[in-house]
């Protein structure tokens, strides 16, 4: 299980976070039950794997060389996986390979480490902070980094929003250098076509953002650029910050940065938003989202890792003429990796989906509680009913891992829930990963398919379906 580095001063590298050694091509996987004949594509995603570490005790992992795992189904087989290293001139250098020499956004390259999509033909390995993404072809080979045919004016970001209604893709991109943040949208033909910097103080951690019909959700919270960090030798030069006032920012997305209307918020952190949604005539926006009451506040870089506190999920409401923000818990379980049909994306979604994770001392040697921390180590997939409140977990192997679910549905015009969640699930009685296969209606019940990979794909980050082009 730990045919990676393996070292106990940092979690992040040993056990089921440490780093597969090897890139992997198998054919004709193994498959228990049955695929669906509708799942024609590919599940790729995308997570830190470094290629060698100088300094264990420093490194954290959100700092690790991006690695690609994808599955490859069709016609009810499973024909390969390919698991490939993102070939930033570092990496490539590493692995005794020609650099690209492509450009960089200022001289920062770094191999994308966050997420996996494909917009307009282009197949884009993305991650936050200043640097590009990287294109990839369809087996995940390195295509280099990619500038939107030259028109994106600095960084890109981790996460971004595909609006179901004009197929444009919106990002919230941020670099320390920059006192603005940046919100992007690029036109179907894969160029930049709008761009609007707002300025930001304490270069903030804009990890993600949230979209709506006519609204743009910004979160400017108490994570932001550390120089204590960045000359502290950490490989993560982000911190929480107790001076800075978290708020929540709305720009109209036909507005300009003077059009942002801040409305602040008790101190908190949010990686992902589920989605979110207008309702009254778009005097309010509902969001839903998981918060985190405090993170990286365990010394420079916070730590190794992320986790002070557990994440909850939480709804969200922007009263935009009173101006203010009520927020209600959904559910204080810890989870993680909010998800929603992607075909409601800035609409009312009635179901969502989470990674759960364990509560401190719940399967004992896996959620190691280091110095206070909290180690996100999945558990088990929760489906949500927002419209009853009820929800329904599909649990896994208490001694393996579950990573991000994805929603699929079983064609363009399917109900909400009529569809697949598909995840990656190590399974400890054969020391590899499964893609798993659940029927979303019907989500406690048995995997609809499981396909057995040769190899442990490493705790990671987030991915998607990229459906074959027809």
């Amino acid at each position: 299980m730990t045919d990676g580095q393996d070292n106990g001063t940092n979690p992040y590298l040993s056990g089921l976070f440490a780093p597969v050694r090897e890139e992997v091509t198998a054919h004709g996987l193994d498959v228990t039950g049955r695929i669906p004949d509708s799942l024609n594509g590919r599940y790729l995603r995308n997570g830190p794997n470094p290629l060698g570490v100088d300094d264990p005790a420093v490194h954290h992992w959100f700092s690790g060389a991006g690695m690609v795992h994808g599955v490859r189904l069709r016609d009810g087989r499973a024909e390969w996986y390919r698991n490939r290293w993102v070939r930033s001139d570092a990496v490539a250098e590493k692995l005794g390979e020609k650099p690209f020499n492509g450009p960089h956004h200022q001289n920062m390259d770094f191999a994308a480490n966050t997420h996996i999509l494909r917009f307009a033909g282009r197949h884009l390995a993305t991650v936050e902070g200043g640097t590009l993404p990287y294109e990839l072809d369809e087996e995940l080979n390195t295509l280099g980094p990619y500038d939107f045919q030259g028109t994106l004016p600095g960084g890109f970001a981790a996460h971004t929003v595909l609006d179901p209604a004009s197929g444009e893709l919106h990002a919230v991109a941020y670099c320390w250098a920059y006192p603005y943040v940046q919100y992007l949208v690029a036109g179907v033909d894969g160029r930049i076509k709008r761009r609007i910097d707002i300025p930001v103080e304490g270069g903030p951690m804009m990890h993600d953002f949230s979209l709506t019909e006519r609204y743009v959700l910004l979160y400017d919270l108490p994570v932001g650029f550390s120089m204590e960090a960045a000359t502290s030798g950490s490989t993560f030069p982000y911190a929480w910050d107790d001076r800075k006032q978290a708020r929540i920012g709305v720009l109209p997305r036909e507005g300009q940065a003077q059009d942002v209307l801040w409305l602040d918020i008790d101190p908190c952190f949010v990686f992902h938003p589920m989605n979110a949604y207008e309702t009254d005539g778009g005097q309010r926006i509902v969001v839903d989202l998981v918060r985190y009451e405090k993170l990286f506040s365990k010394g420079p870089g916070g730590a190794q890792g992320p986790g002070d506190h557990p994440p909850r999920l939480e709804r969200w409401t922007v009263d935009l003429a009173a101006g203010s923000v009520r927020t209600e818990t959904l559910d204080d379980r810890p989870i993680e990796f909010p998800r929603v049909d992607p075909r409601r994306a800035t609409g009312q979604h009635r179901f969502g989906y989470g990674v759960l994770e364990p509560r401190d001392g719940y399967a004992g040697q896996r959620h190691a509680v280091r110095e206070g921390g909290y180690q996100q180590v999945g558990v088990g997939l929760i489906k949500y009913d927002l419209a009853s409140g009820g929800a329904e977990i599909h649990r896994f192997h208490p001694d393996g891992d579950v990573g991000e679910g994805v929603f699929v549905p079983a064609s363009p015009d399917a109900a909400e829930d009529d569809g697949w969640v598909l995840t990656y699930a190590f399974d400890p009685e054969r020391q590899a990963t499964d893609l798993v296969v659940l029927a979303a209606g019907d989500f406690t019940a048995e995997p609809v398919a499981r396909i057995h990979l040769p190899v442990r794909v490493p705790v990671g980050f987030h991915g998607n379906w990229i459906p074959d082009e027809v």
